[in-house]
């Protein structure tokens, strides 16, 4: 599997590949899945959420990918989707938080998609010193300008008061029914792409599993620690329902065994260990930036990595892929 977010550039496929394969594998690439058959299961679960959302995914990876030919990057890079996920990501965000049905966010989308390549070039460049993934970092920065910086902007913002609010104590219960837990389970895949029903996310993970039975394994994995997680600490069901504790903790458990570490007993434990470490630090995103009307987007994801593939040089049992 090859699920690299670093320079140098992964090797090129060994047929070249067409543009329409390069944007299906960009929307792939969210979950690290460079494989165009399951950028198609993905475009079909955003589909099930809503039109909207599929056609904005598709634009953020068409626009990501051709302002990579447009600016000569590396063609290995763009041809395993590596310059149109964090696009996909950007434009999703923005049809979610500024509403889908407006001109001003489809501009916003473009123009974000066009500048996210830029940011993913920067990152890489400073980060690939240390051999570190640029991750999801890149969306992140976008899209939590674009949620603070909207509100100040009437031709923007059409979803009324801004989102800024003090963090406030649970109020919620937090008893967690039968149909919140199996729900919850499968929402935590859904919400990588902001999506919070359960059935769009047993289609994101079955398109995980068709490029990668090990990444839809350990997806499994990592959804079931952070429900065991939130829900063992008091977390409030709802949230917990609708895959908002998880979805960080699936990304770090697909990527600490078989995507950025050797699969293996060592990697799978390392990966639950991360998994149970992004679901403390979802809340503790969450509250940091409720004051500044920002979303906790894919941010834990991207801390835990980051620290957990950092510490592996000096971790004998563990093996950078």
């Amino acid at each position: 599997m090859n699920g690299s977010l670093t320079e140098p550039p992964p090797p090129a496929p060994a047929q070249p590949a067409s543009f329409v394969q390069e944007v299906l594998r960009g929307v792939a690439q969210v979950d690290f899945m460079p494989n165009a058959i399951t950028g198609i299961f993905f475009l079909a679960a955003l589909a099930a959420a809503g039109w909207e959302f599929a056609l904005y995914g598709l634009l953020g990876s068409v626009v990501g990918t051709a302002t990579a030919y447009a600016f000569g990057i590396d063609r290995g890079l763009v041809s395993v989707g590596l310059r149109g996920f964090n696009g996909t990501l950007v434009a999703l965000s923005f049809a979610v938080f500024l509403g889908a049905d407006h001109l001003s966010t489809v501009l916003l989308a473009i123009g974000g998609c066009v500048t996210v390549v830029v940011v993913t070039s920067a990152l890489a460049t400073i980060l690939g010193t240390w051999n570190i993934p640029t991750f999801t970092m890149p969306f992140c920065i976008m899209a939590s300008v674009m949620t603070v910086a909207a509100p100040s902007f009437s031709r923007v913002w059409h979803t009324g008061p801004g989102l800024a609010a003090l963090p406030k104590s649970v109020a919620d219960t937090t008893s967690l029914g039968w149909e919140q837990l199996w729900h919850g389970f499968f929402a935590n895949v859904g919400q990588i792409f902001f999506m919070p029903q359960w059935y769009v996310g047993l289609i994101f993970l079955a398109g995980i599993t068709v490029a990668s039975r090990l990444a839809g394994a350990m997806a499994c994995v990592g959804s079931a620690v952070a429900v065991f997680v939130a829900w063992s600490m008091g977390s409030p069901a709802q949230g917990i329902s609708e895959g908002l504790m998880g979805y960080n903790s699936v990304l770090v458990a697909m990527a600490l065994c078989g995507v950025f570490l050797v699969a293996g007993s060592w990697s799978f434990g390392y990966a639950v260990l991360g998994a149970a470490a992004a679901t403390g630090l979802t809340a503790a995103m969450t509250s940091f930036f409720a004051p500044f009307g920002g979303h906790t987007f894919t941010w834990p994801f991207v801390l835990t990595a980051l620290v957990f593939v950092a510490a592996v040089p000096a971790i004998p049992r563990l093996r950078r892929t």
